[in-house]
This record gives structure tokens, C-alpha cells and sequence, in this order.
């Protein structure tokens, strides 16, 4: 049973996944400054008090910065409280120019650009919150520089997709065949067909109708070859043997998952069992909610997140 409901949610998060167009506006808000940082993987909008708390969002698969607008609104709003937040947007994703993700591996690059950038400009243990395939980029940053990241928050993602493609004790080696096979379909699907798939994905990923259009948008605006690339990775990547190195206290928030034979007890323990060899983390099941938490359920995400954030 909680292996056909992994296979129904890894449809749900293939179909999230479409990236529809190879050029178009990078989906920037206004009013917020860039961080002087030279990438080819990488840039990242900074808001808020330059002497405030670092904070780092980083968005998931083919989605631009601007999902954590609402995030970044309330935290500047926040008394006595100074933030200094950093967005991550991806190149490739949501009309940033595809650069050197354009091939291979997108995530583990991604995050050593991250601790990069954490250590180019002095960032002192900042809190790392991702959201989907940000938030693997979130565990790989803890695990493998546990001295940079002070909190992580993981929004809704598990820390190896690949178990979901297969039979109980799949591996990431034995997956291999099946991502290849995802990328290859993703990778040379007619437009069409990928337009078509990201609506009534986002449709399943977003409850609130209002708060649709903008997500739909980056998947059209993202680079189709980052997205397969970035998929077939995240199928081939297993964390859980590096969980036990983040030092830094963890929290993951999470939804039941979208289909209709699930129920919330079998959605926690695959949550349970996904995340074992993290015994410190905490794991908490937002409600009435899909996949996007700080869209469909925003004070209840803020909530959370505030008091993770001021947890001693």
C-alpha cells in the first residue's frame, strides 16, 4: 500500500515537473536587490535588514523565487526581528538562462554554489529552508557542509525519490534504468504535452486556485533540459546514508499525499521510515493542504516556521 501510493505521488511530482519553453522573462518581483556573487549556476535576490539574520529559500523544481514572496513579506514584517533574505533562483528554472546547468546534475551542484556563496559573503550559519527539490539541495548542504547551515527546514520532500519507482529495497543503482527512462520522456516531449501536463499538475499541487498562476508560469518559462536533468537526478539520489552527518536542528513539514488510497497515518510513516537516520528531526504533517504548504496554507507554514527559527 505505501508503495502504491509512492508511485501515484511520484506521478503527481513527474507531472509538476514540465518545463515548457527554452526562453522567457526571468520572474523577478520588484524591489529587492541581487547579491554581488559571479555563477553560472546560480543568483540570488537579497531582501530585507543588511544586518539582519541570514535566512536562505531556496525554491524546487522549475520554480522561481517568487514562491517565497509571501515568506519574505512576512518575515521582514516581523518586530524587533532583523532578517537579511536570501532567494536562490536556479538557472534554468523559471526564465533564468540555463547556463552551466544546461547538462548533468543539477542539485548537487547547486548546493556546493550554495556553500559557496554562504562562505563568500560571510553568512554566519544561516537557516536554510527549501521547498520540494530545494529541499534535497537543503539536506545536501547540511550533510555535506554541516559547519554553514545553523537550521534546515524541508518542505515537503523526502530525502530519496528513487523508492518511489520501485519495489521495496530499491537502490539508487537499481533505479538507474527507470531515470533514464523518465529523462528520456521528459526530455523530448512535444510542447504541447507538456503544457498540458503542467496545468492540471499545478492544479493538484496548489489547492488555492488565486495562487496558481505564477508557478504555472515557471514551469513554462523553465528550461526543458534542466528540468528532465534535475528530475532524473533526484530519482538517483539517495540521502538517507548522509542524513546522520546535519548537525544543525531539522525540521520537515509535509502533506498527504494526493491520492485518493493514502491516508494521513500511512503518509507518516513513509515520512517516519524516509527519514530514520535523522532520529533528531522533527516531522510534521501540514493539513488541507497540496504540495506548495506556503501557498496553501500560509499561516500555518509562517507559524511553524517562526517557531523553528526561534527555538533555542
Amino acid at each position: 500500500m505505501i508503495r502504491t501510493a509512492c508511485i501515484a505521488l511520484s506521478a503527481a511530482v513527474f507531472l509538476g515537473a514540465p518545463a515548457l519553453a527554452q526562453d522567457g522573462h526571468v520572474n523577478h518581483a520588484e524591489g529587492h536587490a541581487h547579491a554581488a556573487f559571479a555563477s553560472d549556476r546560480i543568483h540570488v535576490a537579497v531582501d530585507g535588514d543588511t544586518d539582519g539574520r541570514d535566512i536562505i529559500l531556496i525554491p524546487g523544481l522549475s520554480s522561481s523565487p517568487e514562491i517565497w514572496q509571501g515568506t519574505v513579506d512576512h518575515l521582514i514584517a516581523q518586530d524587533g526581528v532583523g532578517w537579511r533574505v536570501h532567494r536562490i533562483h536556479v538557472q534554468g528554472f523559471a526564465g533564468a538562462p540555463a547556463k552551466a546547468n544546461a547538462t548533468g546534475p543539477v542539485a548537487a551542484p547547486v548546493a556546493e554554489e550554495i556553500a559557496r556563496y554562504i562562505r563568500e559573503n560571510g553568512l554566519n550559519k544561516p537557516a536554510v529552508v527549501g521547498h520540494s527539490m530545494g529541499g534535497t539541495m537543503g539536506m545536501m548542504l547540511a550533510a555535506r557542509h554541516p559547519d554553514l547551515v545553523g537550521r534546515l527546514m524541508v518542505v515537503d520532500m523526502i530525502p530519496f525519490m528513487g523508492a518511489m519507482f520501485g519495489p521495496p529495497g530499491t537502490t539508487a543503482e537499481s533505479v538507474v534504468t527507470v531515470a533514464d527512462q523518465v529523462y528520456a520522456a521528459q526530455s523530448t516531449a512535444p510542447r504541447d504535452q507538456y503544457l498540458t501536463q503542467a496545468k492540471a499538475a499545478v492544479t493538484g499541487m496548489i489547492k488555492t486556485e488565486a495562487a496558481r498562476s505564477g508557478p504555472l508560469q515557471d514551469t513554462e518559462t523553465s528550461h526543458q533540459q534542466v528540468s528532465a536533468s534535475a528530475f532524473r537526478e533526484l530519482i538517483v539520489t539517495d540521502l538517507r546514508p548522509e542524513l546522520s552527518k546535519i548537525t544543525a536542528p531539522t525540521e520537515v513539514l509535509y502533506v498527504k499525499f494526493n491520492d485518493p488510497r493514502m491516508t494521513d497515518a500511512i503518509t507518516d510513516a513513509v515520512y517516519q521510515m524516509s527519514f530514520a537516520t535523522l532520529p533528531g528531526a522533527k516531522l510534521k504533517r501540514i493539513d488541507d493542504s497540496a504540495h506548495f504548504i506556503m501557498l496553501d496554507q500560509p499561516q500555518a507554514f509562517y507559524g511553524e516556521l517562526d517557531a523553528f527559527l526561534s527555538a533555542k
